[in-house]
């Protein structure tokens, strides 16, 4: 019996949206996430060393972020996705095997890269097939509930980090999180792509990348929508890398840090599921979506107790959301054949303002403390919602997405 042409469209949307879900739990199913700091400190070192290992890190998404998009735009967004994990994994497995500087830089480059491929190709993927499917206004609704399993996988890999490290130590944690990374790329495999026949005639990498470059420097709703990701993506971001931090200066016992650290997330996790009802929500919503978050964290930050971390959930909650927001108005915006490299420009951008926030978070640490620091990396949020009002005011936008995807 013929599938209808209608039942077509629908198999293959629950092919996309199953094979997502499972690829970001998977992805964040790490248990070595929630207790490589520690390996790092009981191997010996100190926290300048840890500290430039997370600047490599983010060095490396800087050199690759860009080439792997247009990697992906001009071969195969897929072929990036199975890749990434398969690195992380070779490099989790020097970590507990050969613990030492050296073996943690080069897994950090190793993860570096994995980022790199997979920022860009993923949502380029998903956007494409939905629209292909004819299902493109899915796309927020999807993204946001993809991220908020990752959220949970992140969540769950707290819980049992701890349990797996008293029974087997770090090779039983680090074998686990080999074993979630081969699982994450076999996973990939499952999501379809199905390009169309002009995808490649570019001939290159460098050939799609200068076209999709070229479309960013003639398009300024583009341009604005590149810029905005970084602006709403980069600092919370980085901020997550000290929660723990933040909650251990609240006085609460060490014992206590992971639960308070699981509410927190609970409100990036909210944030994420909130993104398909909040699709339409305009510039000036965005604003004031914005400028609350920033309100919620620097209170939250500057009260240093642990009541008051609930404000800060409110704020990750808030920045979560946005950032599904501005990566559903990029993709909007940007056409096929550059759809990775462009989004992998934005996450150049949020690379680069990331290695800021941290010498910056590092200086300002160090003097007065992790409260003072969240609450001086609320200011740019501060900064922004302002600038987004006054453009929303002034109708400067120019940002109707294009092929009749209607306007944010």
């Amino acid at each position: 019996m013929t599938l209808s042409s209608t039942r077509l469209p629908a198999t293959g949307v629950r092919r996309l949206t199953a094979t997502l879900y499972g690829y970001s739990f998977l992805d964040e199913f790490v248990l070595l996430y929630p207790v490589y700091t520690l390996l790092f400190s009981d191997t010996g070192l100190s926290v300048w060393q840890i500290s430039s290992l997370f600047v490599l890190w983010s060095l490396t998404g800087v050199v690759l972020e860009v080439p792997s998009g247009a990697w992906a735009d001009a071969v195969s967004r897929r072929t990036l996705l199975w890749l990434g994990p398969l690195l992380t994994a070779v490099g989790f497995a020097l970590w507990v095997l050969v613990p030492s500087y050296w073996a943690f830089a080069v897994g950090f480059v190793l993860w570096g890269a994995r980022g790199a491929f997979v920022s860009g190709a993923l949502e380029a993927l998903v956007y494409e097939e939905l629209e292909r499917l004819g299902a493109a206004d899915r796309y927020a609704r999807l993204m946001g509930r993809s991220r908020a399993v990752g959220l949970v996988a992140v969540m769950a890999a707290m819980g049992l980090a701890g349990p797996v490290l008293a029974w087997g130590g770090y090779p039983a944690v680090g074998a686990a999180s080999v074993l979630v990374c081969v699982a994450s790329a076999v996973t990939a495999g499952a999501f379809p792509e199905q390009r169309p026949a002009d995808a490649h005639d570019d001939g290159s990498e460098a050939a799609t990348l200068w076209a999709g470059l070229a479309e960013a420097r003639r398009e300024p709703a583009v341009r604005g929508a590149i810029l905005l990701v970084p602006a709403v993506t980069a600092v919370w971001g980085a901020l997550d890398e000290y929660t723990p931090l933040l909650v251990r200066e609240t006085g609460v016992p060490d014992a206590r840090v992971p639960y308070l650290l699981l509410l927190i997330w609970a409100g990036a996790t909210a944030g994420s599921l909130l993104a398909g009802r909040f699709e339409r929500l305009g510039t000036g919503g965005l604003a004031w979506l914005l400028g609350v978050a920033a309100v919620a964290l620097a209170v939250g930050a500057a009260a240093r107790t642990p009541l008051a971390l609930g404000l800060v959930a409110v704020a990750f909650g808030g920045f979560q959301l946005a950032t599904v927001l501005a990566d559903v108005r990029l993709q909007q915006r940007i056409d096929d054949t550059g759809r990775a490299t462009l989004t992998s420009v934005a996450g150049l951008g949020t690379e680069l303002v990331t290695v800021a926030v941290y010498a910056g978070y590092a200086a300002i640490a160090t003097r007065s403390g992790h409260g003072t620091a969240f609450v001086l990396f609320a200011l740019p949020y501060l900064l922004t919602a302002p600038a987004l009002a006054i453009r929303a005011r002034s109708g400067a936008r120019n940002e109707s997405p294009r092929r009749g995807c209607r306007t944010q």
